[in-house]
């Protein structure tokens, strides 16, 4: 199956259609305000799509049969306490734990208005007729209570698609979000309908999601012996939205990044995301913090060449997988609010296109706060034509081999590599 941007944007537009017509219902029916927060198409692992389901408590909804245009299962959920208040709009003396006939008869009902302003947006955009299973009221915190072993297992072997919106309301009491998980037998065939002979392999996809995905464990690895911090991969998958959405997925809290652009025969943007503490705290694992607290000049300095150090190692394990070449900026500094810090990114690569693939990871720390935010945005284009070149069998070859990390492995990380770094962090600091 091969993956046209066209045809991904008009399944993009379906998806926010429907979330804009399942907001569009619920205030009809409630005095709650809502519109679409953020809408995604995920390309990840059956793992990964257990974890969100599994995150987050318990959750209350329902879960709906799609046939006809489009086959898979549409759940919409809430979390408990939302589900009370929503029910608690519909009905009077609403029992606490939600077992009452009358309570989750009106979660049925507003999660069934609410599914059908979906099925509906998606049917316009498709043009086709799409069927509708009776609801399945459904209730749990885990991903067993919403999607089956045999639903997982007809998944795509290496990587799933799953269709996420939230729903944003103007009171914080309120938790929504609806998923799409689509048979995979049944998108290939809509696809094959939207698309023409170009696009993106769904293989060499798989393919490279392998590489962002060794590349950020080799990056957790790198951190954890500069800092003699433990890390671990927490959250890693492909989304593919449009770019003034990319935004709303940035925490709107003071971040620190540093940026960098890359090009050759792949390009595109790398952002490293930092809270003000983690960035800190960085410093201090690896440089320690000799003039004083804060992120002065000095501590901007040293987050700029780890930063670099980083890029260069997964930039190069790319490069080498791909058998092409790879160069990138030197680092760009920021320290702003939330959407701030990825604007100038946006701004750049909407001259040239609408949508993007995002891989999207974090890095956490096992037992402090520290984390990390990696963003790699590669140009559209350039994607296509560097997949088109990606050989499978040199990506597992590479991967058994662990030659990913040639700049990882280049430069021990010892206490010779600290004084570096921090040497040319005061040089610089120290020039008139």
């Amino acid at each position: 199956m091969k993956l046209s941007v066209t045809a991904l944007g008009t399944f993009y537009e379906m998806a926010r259609e429907g979330a804009g017509l399942a907001a569009t219902r619920l205030n009809s029916i409630s005095d709650i305000d809502s519109r679409v927060k953020v809408t995604r198409l995920h390309f990840t692992r059956r793992s990964e799509i257990r974890n969100v389901l599994d995150s987050g408590g318990e959750k209350v909804g329902i879960r709906v049969s799609l046939d006809g245009g489009l086959a898979g299962t549409s759940i919409l959920l809430f979390d408990r306490d939302s589900a009370k208040s929503v029910a608690g709009i519909l009905v009077d003396d609403v029992d606490e734990k939600l077992t009452s006939d009358l309570a989750t008869s009106a979660i049925v009902e507003a999660c069934n208005i609410m599914n059908s302003g979906f099925v509906d947006g998606w049917a316009d955009v498709l043009d086709a007729e799409i069927t509708v299973s009776a609801p399945e009221y459904v209730v749990g915190d885990a991903a067993g209570a919403f999607v089956d072993d045999g639903e997982f297992a007809a998944m795509h072997d290496e990587l799933a698609l799953l269709f996420r919106s939230q729903i944003e309301t103007q009171s914080d009491e309120i938790g929504f979000e609806h998923y799409l998980v689509p048979e995979h037998e049944s998108f290939a065939r809509l696809f094959e309908t939207q698309s023409d002979e170009s696009g993106i392999e769904y293989e060499k996809l798989a393919g490279f999601d392998e590489m962002a995905q060794h590349g950020s464990t080799c990056v957790a690895e790198y951190l954890t012996k500069m800092t003699g911090i433990e890390m671990g991969v927490d959250i890693r998958r492909i989304n593919f939205v449009s770019l003034d959405a990319i935004p709303e997925t940035v925490p709107n809290d003071p971040l620190v990044s540093v940026a960098f652009s890359f090009d050759g025969t792949l390009g595109g943007y790398l952002l490293f995301l930092f809270d003000p503490e983690s960035a800190n705290e960085l410093v201090d694992a690896t440089v320690g913090n000799a003039r004083g607290g804060g992120l002065g000049p000095f501590e901007q300095d040293a987050i700029k060449e780890l930063s670099n150090v980083m890029t260069s190692g997964l930039l190069d394990g790319w490069a080498n997988m791909l058998d092409a070449t790879i160069d990138h900026s030197t680092p760009a500094y920021s320290h702003d609010m939330g959407a701030a810090v990825v604007d100038p990114l946006i701004i750049g690569l909407s001259e040239v296109q609408e949508f993007a693939f995002v891989f999207d990871t974090r890095i956490r720390a096992v037992n402090t706060e520290f984390d990390v935010d990696i963003y790699a945005i590669p140009d559209e284009n350039d994607l296509e034509s560097a997949l088109d070149q990606l050989n499978a069998g040199r990506v597992g070859r590479s991967l058994d081999a662990d030659v990913y990390e040639p700049e990882f492995r280049a430069r021990e990380i010892d206490a010779e590599v600290v004084e570096e770094i921090a040497a040319g962090a005061l040089e610089e600091l120290d020039e008139p």
